[in-house]
């Protein structure tokens, strides 16, 4: 996707002036580096010392080992999957090669990659992803669990490769600012975990090009932070990424400084991506993890090398582990919600063990459980090592005194979210925040009002999810319009202007009226948002534990329009349509399970699925990974008289 004059003028326009200022400081610099690439200044003595406590190893569960072991075994075998695409390359990658796509992105100085244009690059998401080097720290890992040299061997000749593949500053893996921080971040945890193999010191600390590509990954970020409107969760991963460098590989003259600039930086901008509640101001879940990933590995550093952080930053991520215990279903599944890309900020387990779960153990280790957190029955390889170099919070000397929730909360003010619970296996999050962070709202989606709905873990009323970024954009507008999610659409048009694939240029305001999760019986929500501008759409929410009812109530205030109202059900959800009811059925844990959802009568119902022209009844679980699902919806028009009902029955 190549961006039009347009679209630049659109995002110009939701700059302030000091950002404008910012970039084109920026601009003149890397017009000025084009020509002008300093060497590493020169390093002698340079030790490794952030090193993982004795026993640490020994601490990590057998199934958690085990799982990772199979995983390094797989990628021994150069079997690996990004995004939905399978790769059999990892023995020998090209760094520079889409798999999707088959393109390779062109060489060159690295401001001049078009990389947003996939006729020229390719997915840069793929290409990008592979050069996070994620998986060399889980084969780094294998190596420190069972001490066997093929694993760091192979670890130590793909770094050579890429070093050698990715001079400074040339090609596609010298763009963004994000991958130079998680690929920093990476570098760290590879040295720790590769600590007793007699080789660790000859890759990195006595190796004249690993020292040059950790000042150069240093310097570019230093120079080109991310700012203003475009300072969400990639300046986290900046800062942290910069931060730990500059902790465990403090061996240049501007170590210090740098670990200074990029403390100071993470803390501001973990206070900014934060609501008070401690869920995360961009309101897409996985950004929240991604967020307490990069903000829990930052701190593991700053323990790890006696490096005092601020007492704020301990905070931000005790707020933000309690609110993850808060909005998860019984299944341990936070709500859906925003974009979603599956980017992780540390790994070092394999496939089958549960992100949320073990962002919970490590919370349980670090701060402590609270009695309402729900229960973590699985296990991880990253807990252990970060509870290892992380003090716990009680011993830090600088924990400010903090009132933790007493009770599970169910309704999150500043953010708008609200967590409706029946039976322990019903669980619906309702949406009446903000349209998203910052002025350009990257990662937002069209969805104000929307519902979604589980019973069991299991996804009834669905958000369908992200599925792409670049390169097919009458996919990326679909995941994130308002057709595309739980609510109503009035005249065919979003609540919200889009400007771009992460620019939107018209924000709707929404307003929560009530949220009483407290009474045991019946659950209660309403909002309205003012996104159709002439219009008002208001909507009820009650969910009644003893029948297991969610009764869903809209009312549009305004002139006749015409409607649509979307519900999208899960990919396990079988739904049989006749007229104005829908029987729906699904199985879980072998077990059948049903429910009858009652639509408004005064609308026509159609069910949908897999359609492409226009794209209409599709799921993704992940990025890259769509599969088709039912989408229900109502076409009519506005009658200004009692509103549509819908009301879900699940079956006992």
């Amino acid at each position: 996707m190549t961006m039009s004059a347009g679209w630049y003028l659109r995002r110009l326009s939701r700059m302030g002036p000091q950002e404008v200022a910012g970039r084109v400081s920026d601009a003149v610099r890397r017009r000025r580096w084009r020509s002008a690439r300093p060497n590493c200044p020169s390093v002698t003595d340079a030790r490794f010392t952030a090193v993982l406590p004795a026993g640490t190893i020994a601490a990590v569960p057998p199934d958690a080992a085990k799982r990772l072991i199979a995983e390094a075994d797989r990628l021994m075998y150069g079997h690996a999957e990004f995004f939905g695409v399978v790769r059999d390359d990892l023995d020998d990658p090209d760094w520079w090669c889409d798999p999707k796509t088959g393109r390779r992105a062109p060489w060159g100085y690295a401001f001049d990659v078009p990389y947003r244009n996939e006729d020229a690059v390719g997915d840069i998401k793929q290409i990008w992803e592979l050069s996070r080097h994620q998986y060399l720290t889980q084969l780094a890992a294998a190596y420190a669990i069972t001490g066997n040299e093929r694993y760091a061997e192979r670890v130590a000749e793909h770094l050579r490769s890429w070093w050698a593949a990715n001079p400074p500053l040339r090609g596609v893996h010298w763009i963004s600012g994000i991958e130079l921080g998680i690929r920093l971040l990476s570098w760290v945890w590879i040295r720790r975990l590769l600590d007793d193999w007699p080789g660790a010191a000859d890759l990195f600390e006595d190796n004249p090009v690993a020292l040059n590509q950790i000042w150069h990954h240093q310097r570019w970020l230093a120079a080109f932070p991310s700012r203003g409107s475009s300072a969400n969760n990639h300046v986290i991963a900046e800062t942290a990424g910069q931060f730990a460098a500059a902790c465990a590989f403090d061996w240049f003259p501007s170590s210090e400084r740098w670990r200074a600039d990029a403390l100071r930086s993470l803390e501001r901008h973990l206070r900014g991506n934060t609501f008070l509640s401690g869920l995360n101001r961009e309101l897409a879940s996985e950004y929240h993890g991604l967020v307490l990933e990069l903000g829990l590995a930052a701190v593991a550093e700053a323990d790890a090398a006696g490096v005092q952080v601020p007492a704020t930053v301990r905070l931000v991520l005790l707020r933000m582990t309690d609110a993850l215990a808060a909005v998860v279903d019984n299944r341990l599944r936070p709500p859906r919600q925003g974009d979603a890309d599956d980017g992780h900020g540390l790994v070092v387990d394999g496939a089958g063990t549960d992100r949320w779960a073990s962002l919970l153990a490590t919370g349980d280790a670090v701060f402590g459980r609270l009695d309402w957190w729900p229960a973590v029955t699985g296990t991880d390889v990253r807990t252990p090592l970060l509870a290892a170099l992380i003090k716990p919070y009680s011993n830090t000397g600088t924990a400010p005194a903090v009132t933790r929730p007493a009770s599970r909360p169910g309704h999150f003010a500043d953010a708008g979210l609200t967590i409706l619970r029946g039976p322990e296996e019903i669980w619906c999050r309702c949406d009446g925040g903000p349209h998203g962070f910052l002025s350009i709202a990257a990662h937002a989606h069209a969805d104000a009002l929307s519902v979604e709905v589980r019973h069991d873990g299991v996804d009834v009323l669905a958000d369908p999810g992200t599925y792409c970024y670049h390169g097919q954009p009458e996919w990326r507008q679909y995941f994130r319009s308002t057709l595309g999610h739980n609510t109503l659409q009035l005249d065919g048009a979003d609540q919200s202007v889009s400007g771009g694939p992460f620019l939107w240029t018209r924000h709707a305001n929404t307003r929560v009226l009530a949220a009483d999760t407290s009474d045991e019986g019946v659950a209660r929500w309403s909002a309205e948002h003012d996104g159709y501008q002439d219009s008002v759409h208001r909507r009820r929410v009650e969910l009644t534990a003893e029948s297991q009812e969610l009764r869903v109530v809209d009312e549009v205030r305004g002139p006749r329009r015409a409607v649509q109202l979307a519900f999208h059900l899960g990919p396990a959800i079988t739904a049989d349509l006749v007229g104005n009811r829908a029987e729906l059925t699904w199985t879980r844990d072998g077990e059948d399970r049903s429910a009858v959802l009652d639509l408004p009568g005064q609308l026509s119902w159609q069910a949908h699925r897999g359609e492409t022209d226009p794209p209409l009844g599709w799921y993704s679980a992940g990025f890259g990974r769509k599969e088709p699902a039912t989408t229900l919806v109502g076409t009519g028009f506005t009658d200004g008289t009692e509103g549509f009902i819908t009301v879900l029955r699940f079956r006992g």
